[in-house]
């Protein structure tokens, strides 16, 4: 690889200290590095963190410092690019992020010389709608998590698959996730680890209100849609869908989110021989 570009979270790397070295070790070595320009947030909301317009069209692999949040958006941000990514953990538990900072002139030098892989990861798109009305659609390269707003209360879900109504719960809310994220929420409510590198789309519900309420696991060619149920009044309670938990749509009782696979993959880059297992072994230790 010859070009690459720099996304930084300036909260995790103040100054632009670490991104700073990589852009001097690798212009030393004869590539060339571009920084992400600091620019407000966008009211358009056509990204969350990096212009797309702004990455030079000529760039082979985009490096993301910060931790999982930082990768995340860049690769929502990035998606139509189909660029490879790599990020840089400089926060604590990284599941995604998985260069540590002492090993930066390691990974550097193995992308160099073009010894690493490329794992491609699945995305889920999701679009909310109020009757025939779409509110708004976007990706997710972990999960769409539908939970309560407002009162402390429990929420009323419809879930159906492929237009096959499944269950019926009341739950604080409910996770769907792709293998890669797994890992996450997900995990923290029950639900199975799996293989980042799989296919599937996973539901799993966050403190339901019933005895018998399991992950499931369907194909990754299903259209899930949650539906927000009538048990409550929609004048004072509704539910949010949050995409990564980043971007988020305010849902009422009769509203749905209709999930689905999407088009887009996010592409990984993995510069060690690590596998899944070993990975999962090592940030569980911590």
């Amino acid at each position: 690889m010859n070009v690459f570009y720099v996304i930084s979270n300036e909260q995790k790397d103040p100054g632009a200290e670490t991104a700073g070295f990589i852009h001097t070790y690798l212009e030393e070595r004869g590539r060339r590095c571009f920084l992400r320009r600091h620019c407000a947030d966008d009211a358009s909301g056509r990204y969350r963190y990096t212009d797309a317009g702004q990455v030079p069209q000529e760039t082979e692999c985009v490096l993301a410092l910060g931790g999982d949040g930082t990768l995340l958006r860049a690769a929502r941000d990035l998606v139509e690019r189909s660029l490879p990514l790599l990020g840089v953990n400089m926060g604590t538990l990284g599941y995604l992020a998985e260069i540590e900072r002492k090993n930066l002139p390691e990974a550097l030098d193995a992308l160099i010389e073009d010894r690493f892989s490329i794992e491609e990861r699945m995305m889920l798109k999701g679009a909310a709608w109020h009757q025939n009305r779409q509110l708004m659609s976007d990706v997710a390269l972990n999960d769409i998590v539908i939970t309560r707003r407002g009162r402390m209360r429990v929420v009323d879900f419809n879930i159906y698959v492929d237009g096959v109504f499944l269950y019926s719960y009341a739950a604080d809310g409910i996770i769907v996730s792709t293998p890669t994220g797994s890992t996450g929420y997900s995990l923290s409510a029950g639900g199975p680890i799996v293989a980042p590198a799989s296919s599937m789309i996973l539901l799993t519900a966050i403190a339901p209100h019933t005895m018998n309420s399991r992950p499931i696991v369907l194909p990754d060619n299903v259209e899930v849609v949650v539906e927000i149920g009538f048990g409550h009044d929609a004048a004072l309670d509704g539910a949010e869908a949050t995409f990564d938990g980043d971007t988020s749509v305010r849902l009422n009782s009769g509203d749905r989110i209709i999930i689905s696979q999407a088009a887009q993959k996010t592409k990984l880059i993995k510069t060690k021989n690590t596998s899944f297992l070993e990975l999962l072994r090592e940030k569980m230790n911590k």
